[in-house]
């Protein structure tokens, strides 16, 4: 995939996720952001090669939500 189009999934993938993040913690726009862009999942997620972008939003907001309670990010093997 170009970097450009890598770019424009990685930003619709990212605010969906925070979407969802708000949705389900209560936590405001910046604080979400905030919480995602630390994460070792956004470190993956942006990365083209980890594939991590092929989940969907609710798949990535359960390995978002697991590592937060965790502190570790455990990818599903398929």
């Amino acid at each position: 995939m170009e970097t450009n189009q890598f770019n424009l999934v990685l930003q619709t993938i990212s605010t969906g996720l925070v979407g969802k993040i708000i949705s389900e913690t209560g936590f405001d726009e910046d604080t979400a952001m905030d919480k995602l862009y630390s994460s070792e999942l956004y470190a993956a997620l942006e990365k083209e090669e980890t594939k991590v972008w092929h989940y969907s939003v609710p798949k990535l907001y359960e390995l978002w939500e697991n590592e937060t309670k965790t502190g570790q990010l455990v990818l599903p093997e398929y």
